[in-house]
């Protein structure tokens, strides 16, 4: 490709900067800095949202950090590259990925983690080589980032640490899905907990990632998928995902919802996956996950002091597996080509995952979309 003729240059460009914990965002011009060692500066094509962006926009104290260019789930277009850039050059499509993939260290070259230590994943509000930020606004403040993505931008800096090269042929309102959301919920299924063909599952919460596991079960030929909600209406929508039984929480009477479950089941699900993020709930997926061979997986991110607390007996004399599965245990640069093959193949199923989509200058609309629980994902495009 030939060179960018903004290769080296600041770029001035778009973005929805949020300000203060809660208030809208607002639309203003910023500055986006060239990429420097190991980074490349992507055009953001779109971007979809995901709930860790609007509890992020809420959220007062650290790892909260203002002002800070939000978003982590999109689809772009290599602009430029910094030195020592081998792996993209100009106009390659990306997918940019919250969860470092160096491919060096052990942990990356193991097929057992996805957790790299060269590049450790941390809530922090700059870029892993040197800790600063790529972006200022036009009375140079320095603007956050958010996730080392920062994808409400027309422009963004990301590591390369952080981007899977992908065929151009790919949509990018679908293939932005895969940089958190439907990937963690699949790969929960598929990598985490490796469910079984013709086995019980229940889900805990059915929102875009509950909904996700379920997909990732139905691919991996779950017989019963059992969602745990609230709100009764999920049930119709659940079911374009795989789900075949539905249990509302908060009409289980003096039952428990594990209790509910293990009855339903003649002894518990095979695999229980948590996918909201409060720990009574991961007790409750436990205390009904099959004694002996049940495996409950945590999806849903609760607060980091929250605490579980299982008796060493009912460890022990149950044999229950309790896992943990961020980002769905996947490895980004390999598992996500894997997704996208099978979302090729019209084996995933991504487009019912998407609800609404906008312009850039409507992103306040998505955030009310999905606070108000009218949205799975809102897909954002930076021109439209």
């Amino acid at each position: 490709m030939e060179e960018s003729k903004t290769a080296g240059k600041p770029i001035r460009c778009r973005a929805a900067v949020a300000r203060k914990a809660g208030e809208p965002l607002s639309m203003e011009e910023v500055i986006v800095a060239p990429p420097e060692s190991g980074e490349v500066r992507l055009r953001i094509i779109c971007t979809s949202l995901c709930y860790s962006d609007v509890t992020f926009w809420k959220m007062k104290d650290p790892p909260a950090y203002f002002p800070r260019i939000l978003g982590h789930e999109c689809f772009g277009v290599v602009e430029s590259v910094g030195e020592n850039v081998s792996e993209v050059t100009v106009g390659d499509t990306v997918i940019p990925v919250f969860m470092p993939d160096c491919g060096e260290c052990g942990d990356c070259i193991s097929s057992k983690s996805n957790l790299c230590s060269k590049f450790p994943f941390e809530f922090v509000p700059w870029l892993h080589r040197d800790q600063k930020s790529r972006f200022t606004d036009l009375n140079g403040e320095t603007l956050h980032h958010f996730l080392y993505i920062s994808s409400f931008s027309e422009y963004t800096v990301v590591d390369t640490v952080h981007i899977v090269k992908v065929d151009t042929r790919i949509p990018p309102n679908r293939g932005c899905l895969l940089s958190c959301g439907v990937s963690t919920g699949v790969g929960a299924a598929l990598k985490t907990a490796n469910v079984e063909a013709g086995s019980t599952v229940a889900i805990f919460g059915l929102g875009a990632i509950g909904l996700a596991v379920s997909e990732g079960s139905r691919l991996c030929g779950a017989k019963r998928i059992i969602g745990v909600d609230v709100n009764e209406d999920k049930y119709e929508i659940a079911k374009r995902f795989g789900v075949t039984d539905f249990v509302n929480s908060l009409t289980c009477g003096e039952k428990s919802v594990s209790q509910v479950i293990l009855e339903m089941t003649d002894g518990g699900a095979d695999y229980c996956f948590e996918c909201v993020g409060i720990a009574s709930l991961v007790h409750e997926a436990f205390a009904c996950c099959r004694k002996g061979w049940g495996k409950t997986i945590v999806v849903g991110v609760d607060k980091p002091a929250a605490m579980l607390s299982f008796t060493s007996f009912g460890v022990l004399h149950n044999g229950k597996t309790l896992m943990g599965s961020l980002f769905g245990n996947l490895k980004p640069k390999s598992d996500i080509q894997m997704l996208l093959k099978r979302y090729m193949d019209k084996e995933l199923e991504l487009d019912k995952f998407v609800t609404h989509e906008v312009s850039l200058e409507d992103f306040n609309k998505a955030f009310e979309l999905l606070t108000e629980g009218k949205s799975l994902r809102c897909v954002i495009w930076m021109d439209k």
